[in-house]
């Protein structure tokens, strides 16, 4: 079903939210990568994968993406992290606290920055997550000197043109998640992929490195960064599904 609301900007936001066919126990965020959608192949599958445990799932499209209103040039990682908030609270006043949050790529520097301020966030799962969210300033490539030299620049992402601020970049360079990371103790699932040629293995190893226990590590085998295989997807959502019902009521 259609899961509008409203963020911190007044910015109608459009999601999709599916439900179990049987009783639901919990609830989920699903937050998807860089300049993606809620409806790309890894946010769909996973979604519906966790549906059939039980698990209801909320997936949206960030500010100026998909379907959701306002214009991304005007985002930034902050407020990334602010709709992922206003998705939480919605869901929470309609439903129930989502008690699971899943962070695709960049998503999941969202999914844990917001879950540091979420008590009722009991488990996170990342896959295919830099360590750092500066890492994104490489896709930038040659188009990094002219958004600091004039303050913004046409980049080419995915076959899309978007217009990226210098604030944009400037945001990236302030967040620090590995330290946000490093506080938080909720329980963590890292996935991803050694054949991931958008973001390498390394970063894997330090958000492990960070975390608290419980955390759990699962090779993605030979997936490709955005799931893009059905395959790949599908076992990623069954292997979110079977370890988060340890951390659910």
């Amino acid at each position: 079903m259609e899961f509008n609301f409203k963020n911190q900007d007044d910015i109608e936001l459009k999601g999709k939210l599916e439900f179990p066919k049987a009783e639901t126990k919990a609830y989920a965020i699903f937050a998807h990568c860089f300049t993606c959608s809620k409806d790309i192949v890894a946010a769909s599958v996973i979604s519906r994968t966790l549906t059939k445990s039980g698990i209801a799932v909320l997936r949206f499209d960030f500010t100026g993406l998909g379907n959701s209103e306002g214009d991304f040039a005007n985002t930034n990682f902050s407020s990334n992290v602010e709709d992922l908030l206003s998705a939480y609270f919605e869901i929470s006043k309609q439903y129930e606290a989502p008690k699971l949050l899943v962070g695709h790529s960049l998503g999941r520097a969202a999914v844990l920055k917001a879950a540091s301020h979420l008590e009722g966030v009991k488990a996170i799962a990342t896959i295919g997550a830099p360590s750092d969210v500066k890492h994104v300033q490489h896709l930038l490539k040659s188009e990094l000197q002219e958004i600091n030299a004039t303050g913004q620049a046409k980049v080419n992402l995915a076959g899309r043109e978007f217009t990226i601020k210098k604030q944009f970049v400037d945001d990236m360079n302030q967040a620090d998640v590995l330290t946000d990371l490093k506080k938080m103790k909720k329980a963590l699932l890292v996935m991803h992929s050694p054949f991931d040629g958008t973001v390498s293995m390394d970063h894997a190893s330090q958000i492990f490195g960070a975390a608290h226990h419980p955390k759990s590590f699962v090779s993605l085998d030979k997936a490709d960064h955005l799931l893009m295989q059905k395959s790949d997807a599908s076992y990623a959502g069954s292997v979110i599904a079977t370890w988060v019902q340890k951390y659910l009521p």
